[in-house]
């Protein structure tokens, strides 16, 4: 087996879909030649100035987020604004949480995600 390692990525003037996309690929362990999908990889990858990342296009205005209490009538949006004025780092989350496969592993790989403002 790989060693685990510590990646480190500079957040600053990238578009946060591909920057996820990247991360996504470190927390799988998709660049290890011993990669198995059904095995977590034991790599954390640390984010680093998630509040310069920046925007293509009118997304900030027009993105939307949502998601339910659980309650009747309890659908809550947000606009893309302002949760990054918010916190930064969960738009940066929100986009790798959703490159992640969609099974057990995902919420064990998701922690091993730092993302520093």
């Amino acid at each position: 087996m790989s060693e685990k390692q510590t990646y480190t990525i500079d957040a600053t003037g990238q578009t946060p879909g591909r920057l996820a996309t990247q991360i996504a690929v470190l927390l799988r362990g998709k660049q290890k030649p011993d990669f198995v999908p059904y095995k977590e990889g034991e790599d954390e990858v640390i984010v680093e100035n998630a509040s310069k990342m920046r925007f293509t296009g009118r997304k900030l205005k027009q993105k939307t987020y949502y998601h339910h209490t659980g309650y009747l009538g309890g659908l809550k949006e947000k606009k893309l604004e302002k949760l990054f004025e918010e916190s930064p780092a969960e738009v940066l989350k929100i986009a790798v949480y959703g490159m992640l496969p969609k099974n057990k592993l995902r919420s064990r790989q998701i922690k091993r995600l730092k993302i520093k403002a």
